[in-house]
C-alpha cells in the first residue's frame, strides 16, 4: 500500500482523512462522510467498521459509499446494519452515457433501505451544449485534464448531437435534459450538479421545469444512452 496510511479502505486511511477534512473546512463534524471506492486490498468489515466510528465519535451524522458495485454495496449495507450505522446514501457516477447503475445496484439500493444520489450526471460536460461541434480551446478536453479528448470520438459526439435533438425537441437545453433524465427513477434520491458560475447554476436548476419523460421520448432517447466507456470509477464499481 502506498503511503503511511495505506490507501482507501483501510481504517487508518479513511478516519484520518475525515480528520483532515475538517481541519481544512474548519467544521465539527460532516452530515455524510463516504467511503469513496471499494478497496480490494483491505477487509470490507474494517472499512466500514471505520465509518461506523466515525458516526459514534460524532464526526459524521451518517454513513454513506460511492462507487461499490451492487454487491459489495449489499455486503456493506448488512455490515453497517449489524454495527448500528445503517447506510443512509451510494453515490454512482451515473449519466446517459454511463448507466452501469440500472441492471443491479438500484434494486440493491432499494432492498437494503439505501438512497441514491448520482455525481457526473452531465459525464464531466460531455453532455453540454460544449461539445456539439468538436473540442473548443480552453474546454477540459482539449487541456486533456478531467476529460480525455478520446472519449469524444464520432461514435459518442453522434450520439450526444442525436440527444441535443431530442432535448430540443423537449423545450431543453442537453444539460437540462441529462439532468431531468437522471431523476426519472424514483430510486434516485437526487442528483449532484457542479457549476463554475451562476448562468450554469440556474441552466442546471431549470431542469426541474420540466421532469416528465413520455414513452416515447424514453424509447428515443435509449436509442443513443448507451455505455461509451466512461466510467472512471469502474475498478471500484465492478468488483465482486
Amino acid at each position: 500500500m502506498a503511503g503511511p496510511y495505506g490507501e482507501w479502505g483501510s481504517r487508518k486511511y479513511v478516519l484520518a482523512s475525515l480528520d483532515q477534512s475538517l481541519e481544512r473546512m474548519g467544521l465539527d463534524y460532516v452530515d455524510i462522510f463516504y467511503s469513496h471506492r471499494f478497496d480490494p486490498d483491505t477487509p470490507l468489515e474494517e472499512t466500514m467498521g471505520a465509518l461506523h466510528t466515525a458516526v459514534q465519535h460524532g464526526k459524521a451524522l451518517y454513513a454513506g459509499i460511492s462507487s461499490y458495485s451492487a454487491e459489495k454495496t449489499r455486503e456493506a449495507a448488512e455490515l453497517l446494519r449489524e454495527l448500528g450505522s445503517p447506510l443512509l446514501i451510494h453515490q454512482p457516477s451515473y449519466s446517459l452515457l454511463n448507466r452501469w447503475i440500472e441492471p443491479d445496484l438500484l434494486d440493491a439500493l432499494e432492498d437494503v433501505g439505501a438512497g441514491c444520489i448520482t455525481f457526473s450526471p452531465l459525464a464531466q460536460g460531455m453532455l453540454t451544449d460544449k461539445y456539439l461541434h468538436g473540442i473548443p480551446e480552453g474546454s477540459r478536453a482539449s487541456q486533456n485534464t478531467s476529460l480525455s479528448p478520446d472519449l469524444l470520438n464520432d461514435e459518442a459526439l453522434g450520439k450526444i448531437r442525436a440527444l441535443n435533438e431530442i432535448a430540443t425537441g423537449r423545450g431543453q437545453s442537453l444539460a437540462q435534459m441529462a439532468l431531468a433524465w437522471t431523476l426519472r427513477d424514483p430510486r434516485v434520491t437526487s442528483t449532484l450538479i457542479g457549476a463554475s458560475s451562476v448562468e450554469q447554476l440556474d441552466n442546471s436548476l431549470s431542469a426541474l421545469d420540466k421532469l416528465a419523460f413520455s414513452d416515447d421520448e424514453l424509447a428515443e432517447i435509449d436509442r443513443y444512452a448507451t455505455d461509451s466507456g466512461i466510467n472512471l470509477w469502474q475498478r471500484s464499481s465492478a468488483a465482486v
